[in-house]
């Protein structure tokens, strides 16, 4: 096929564009979402303002958000949790290290049948905790809060995992550490992404 003056500009103008781009414009651009780290005020910003600018850039189309977390706030979990339930785009998780606290509630949050883990990613579930001090009203009030927390958290995972809360509630009262085949069971994600398969598919697409 002849390549035409219009198409080559066209091709050195996007070879431009992408040498210009840092990586991470390179997997904005890919629709790729990286939550690395404690979940803070400042990271869940990020991931919230990411997913938001690539709904509304094609809804409907897919998001794909990386996850190796050890969780964080319970506020700012939930932060996140809310958008990834109010956008239009199906959202594709992928568990890589770990999803632990309220990270694995991130990682079972993801559009049913895309949710994912490598082979040797951990996920841990347990419940909320704080410290709690000041006057006696003050120490009841955050008593308080935390057992609402405890009781929210346990209704998703039951809801995303389809296991009854009571069960989620008694194996979470202690850290609930799983490998990906475990949470895979368990129902926390669709699919564990193991190296065997991706030989396959090289094997398939080479044919």
């Amino acid at each position: 096929m002849e390549t035409t003056n219009m198409d080559f500009y066209n091709q050195y103008g996007q070879y431009q564009r992408y040498r210009q781009m840092s990586l991470d414009d390179m997997l904005l651009e890919n629709r790729i979402v990286f939550l690395i780290g404690e979940i803070s005020y400042q990271r869940a910003a990020e991931v919230i303002m990411k997913m938001l600018y690539l709904d509304n850039l094609k809804r409907s189309s897919e998001i794909s958000l990386y996850i190796n977390s050890p969780g964080g706030s319970v506020d700012d979990t939930m932060a996140i949790y809310d958008t990834m339930r109010f956008v239009s785009s199906p959202i594709a998780t992928y568990c890589i290290g770990r999803a632990q606290s309220g990270a694995a509630i991130i990682l079972s949050a993801g559009t049913k049948g895309k949710r994912h883990a490598l082979s040797h990613a951990k996920v841990m579930l347990h419940q909320p905790w704080g410290g709690v001090s000041g006057q006696a009203a003050d120490i009841k009030i955050q008593a308080e809060e935390i057992l609402k927390a405890k009781s929210m958290i346990n209704e998703l995972l039951a809801k995303h995992t389809g296991q009854p809360v009571e069960k989620i509630a008694a194996e979470t009262e202690r850290d609930r550490y799983m490998t990906a085949d475990e949470a895979h069971k368990y129902g926390l994600i669709d699919e564990v992404l193991k190296e065997e398969d991706k030989e396959k598919k090289d094997e398939k697409d080479k044919k």
